[in-house]
């Protein structure tokens, strides 16, 4: 499983490098195909919480596999994943393919790191959790900043990186007690984690609504 996670994060930090350049300049270019979509208010708020919810859901489901070396853990993993791809998808229709494909390396990042910390620790190897927990806030105030460059006026730099700082402190607790085997307290911080990823999720879907109120009906009422 180590050995595949590595693989994977090889593969992510080489897409990362091919579009971190062109990646920035499409962020804020739309199609005019892109421009004329209507979409429900409500239900792309609905729809950015389902996400969010998958993200920590999956995530949550990859430390017990990981923790206790399930048989699922791999399709846990990739669902994971694929909930990153799911991610970096919503975001296209506002900032172009270049810009949500740049999002998803780097929420694949996030989990390959997160995964490594918990292998790392399994295996009593404390150098590499430090060097990976530091990488892992790193890469978390790359996702702020690549946030907040797309929208600056409604998701500020020191905002989104609040919010990913308190979404890895809590994630990193829960694996924490996980590993330990003090599952209340792995399972009481899962729902701290669900609650803040709740407020994440809307600061997401109300700052891109705030942006692209064109592309929404429903707007008036929603963002009351």
């Amino acid at each position: 499983m180590k050995s595949r996670v590595v693989i994977v994060l090889a593969a992510t930090l080489v897409a990362l490098s091919m579009v971190s350049t062109v990646g920035m300049a499409a962020m804020n270019k739309n199609s005019g195909d892109e421009k004329s979509i209507k979409m429900s208010a409500l239900a792309f708020h609905d729809q950015m919480r389902k996400l969010w919810e998958d993200h920590i859901t999956w995530t949550r489901l990859a430390i017990v596999d990981l923790a206790s070396g399930a048989a699922d853990t791999g399709p846990t993993v990739d669902r994971l994943l694929q909930n990153q791809v799911d991610i970096g998808n919503a975001i296209k229709p506002f900032y172009g393919a270049v810009a949500g494909d740049q999002l998803t390396a780097l929420l694949k990042t996030h989990i390959v790191q997160a995964a490594d910390i918990i292998l790392d620790a399994k295996a009593g190897n404390t150098a590499g959790v430090d060097e990976n927990v530091t990488a892992w806030y790193a890469n978390a105030n790359e996702i702020a900043a690549f946030l907040s460059s797309a929208n600056p006026a409604n998701w500020p730099l020191n905002t989104m990186k609040d919010l990913m700082k308190m979404h890895l402190d809590l994630t990193l607790k829960e694996a924490t007690a996980q590993l330990s085997g003090d599952y209340a307290t792995s399972i009481s911080t899962y729902e701290q984690v669900h609650l803040e990823i709740l407020g994440m999720a809307d600061a997401l879907s109300q700052g891109l609504i705030a942006q692209f109120p064109q592309m929404f009906t429903g707007v008036g009422g929603f963002m009351k």
